[in-house]
């Protein structure tokens, strides 16, 4: 029988590239999944806001560079608008000296070339059920069973509210910009994209209230859009739907503890942020590229499931990801309030922001590379 020193957990972006980057380092890899994407069997209308730290571990893992062309959109500005006239927060890509702010991924697109690069590994294995290792690694998503065996806690929040995601193109073009409206009590966002027409189309990500989320995802497209086109004010032209809608609750959640005897969790299945500031697959990658890291720098007495060790990774995630958990729960929270004081306070802490450029920087700098 073949032995393995890893076992990985879940076949999704994260537990993929986890796969690709231990098999990088001649680690003999177990992963519990599927060779297929795992949004396959249906239409998949997802986007992935991805920072340059997150291209540069997919770059490394030779996956990036494979990607299809038109898979792939880079954002060179961001305008995020209240829910007040004249409240507004710009970010652009010139003024923090860097080529682009981030790039919107196709998700189906992604999880494919992941896939497709698993079958040729060198050292991973693709198995339909857990095999003995010396470390077994969970990124299997926020619902997790082999997390709750274990014993881990995972204190979640329900936000009451449900994500959209859809694709939808404009009579105009996008030139790079993303576009996010913060209103009471829901979040607009429109990421620039190429799918399903090149320079016009956008990938939407739309939080509310998870009665209104049902209620949208249930509209006819004429309805739908009239409400999208109103939301969006016609600041990004006139939005017609060009694809069907998937919707999914939001939540706010923690692992504790992070590792154990032989365990780590990564991805959803460590914390689960709201989508608002779209770092959630980022935050996934920065696990993988931390406790691959951790793993290459051990020493050569110590094994694989040591927990000194692993808490290595714990202690140089822990930051990290409690600051992006805090930072997008506490933006919820005052735009999720209608309540007036608020509202104009908010409104007017956007506006006085867009005139101080070195927050500004260092905002997005923290944001490139979280």
């Amino acid at each position: 029988m073949q032995s393995y020193e890893v076992l990985v957990r879940g076949s999704g972006c994260v537990g993929r590239s986890l796969a690709l980057a231990l098999s990088a380092q001649g680690l003999r890899v177990a992963m519990l999944g599927s060779h297929e994407a795992s949004q396959a069997q249906r239409e998949d209308v997802r986007t992935y806001a991805l920072n340059a730290a997150s291209v540069a571990l997919l770059r490394q893992l030779k996956v990036w560079d494979a990607l299809p062309r038109d898979a792939i959109s880079p954002v060179y500005d961001m305008r995020v608008a209240g829910d007040e006239a004249g409240a507004l927060l710009e970010f652009s890509a010139w003024q923090q000296g860097v080529a682009e702010l981030a790039f919107i991924v196709d998700a189906a697109a992604l999880e494919q070339q992941l896939a497709e690069a698993i079958r040729y590994a060198p050292h991973v294995k693709v198995v339909g059920t857990a095999v003995p290792a010396s470390l077994t690694l969970l990124c299997e998503g926020r619902d997790s069973a082999f997390r709750a065996e274990l014993g881990v806690r995972f204190d979640r929040h329900s936000y009451g509210q449900s994500a959209l995601a859809a694709r939808v193109v404009s009579d105009q073009a996008h030139q790079g910009v993303a576009r996010q409206w913060f209103r009471a009590p829901d979040i607009l966002a429109l990421l620039p994209f190429e799918r399903p027409q090149p320079a016009s189309s956008y990938g939407l990500v739309w939080s509310m209230p998870e009665v209104q989320a049902a209620e949208m995802a249930a509209a006819s497209a004429e309805d739908f859009e009239t409400a999208l086109n109103q939301a969006s004010g016609g600041q990004a032209g006139r939005l017609r739907l060009a694809s069907g809608r998937f919707t999914w609750p939001l939540a706010l959640a923690r692992a504790e503890p992070l590792t154990g005897p032989g365990w780590a969790l990564l991805g959803d299945a460590a914390h689960l942020v709201h989508p608002l500031s779209g770092h959630g697959l980022n935050l996934g990658l920065a696990d993988v590229a931390a406790l691959a890291e951790v793993l290459a720098a051990r020493e050569s007495w110590r094994p694989l499931n040591d927990e000194r060790l692993l808490r290595r990774y714990a202690r140089q995630r822990l930051a990290a990801t409690w600051a992006m958990g805090e930072l997008t729960d506490g933006l919820q929270r005052v735009f999720a309030s209608q309540a007036s004081p608020l509202r104009l306070l908010r409104n007017q802490g956007m506006t006085a922001l867009n005139r101080l450029p070195a927050l500004k920087r260092w905002l997005t700098a923290r944001a490139l590379g979280a």
